[in-house]
């Protein structure tokens, strides 16, 4: 990705350092306000058509801090940790800017999807961090349920089928939607990935012609 160098040497100064720590910390307080104070904030801050035709321009970035709706506070609390851990792996990894760029990019996906469908949220948004960290980290293993070591790689391949069964499923337009939703992961992953989607399938031809003669 020359590009991404290449803006990273002129605009590197413009990354925004713990930048999940803010989200993360904006999501809280959202949850809170919502659960105790004002609950019509939701779609206050939610990415929609029309509200951004009457000028709300705020909802273009609004919608990043919007938290899982429901009144469950462990479970909210472990996503916001969850998205604060993976968002933070990444920044650790690529920096910064580059961090910055991919969390945008997946911010202008939602924007495309809201101009299809009408409306967007930051679902898509926020499986294209964990199905950046599968990709980089296949390898970690992670406590499902806090008890069973799970690796990465298989719970990205299980989120990636879920999200595959929603989109084979889903009308044209929720599909383009979808489609864009995870715009930074195809523009930091999609040709690798294909190729090493295509190299495993080599390598399982040749793992079934060797076995196959071995056996004659």
């Amino acid at each position: 990705m020359n590009w991404l160098y290449k803006l990273e040497r002129r605009f590197g100064r413009f990354g925004i350092p713990n930048l999940m720590l803010y989200v993360a910390a904006g999501q809280a307080i959202v949850w809170l306000v919502i659960m105790f104070a004002y609950y019509p904030l939701y779609f206050l801050l939610s990415l929609n058509r029309n509200g951004l035709l009457a000028g709300q321009v705020w909802r273009l970035v609004s919608f990043v801090f919007l938290p899982p709706l429901t009144t469950n506070p462990i479970y909210v609390a472990l996503e916001i940790y969850l998205l604060y851990w993976l968002g933070s792996a990444l920044e650790r990894t690529w920096g910064s800017f580059k961090f910055t760029v991919y969390f945008l990019l997946g911010i202008v996906g939602a924007w495309l999807g809201c101009l299809i469908t009408g409306s967007a949220g930051n679902t898509a948004l926020y499986y294209s961090l964990f199905f950046a960290f599968a990709y980089l980290y296949p390898e970690t293993q992670l406590l499902l349920f806090f008890v069973l070591p799970v690796k990465v790689k298989w719970l990205g391949w299980i989120s990636a089928a879920l999200y595959l069964f929603q989109w084979v499923t889903a009308p044209l337009g929720q599909k383009l939607a979808m489609l864009a939703g995870l715009l930074g992961f195809w523009i930091f992953f999609g040709k690798g990935g294909i190729g090493r989607l295509r190299q495993k399938v080599t390598d399982y031809r040749r793992r079934k012609a060797w076995q196959n003669q071995w056996r004659q």
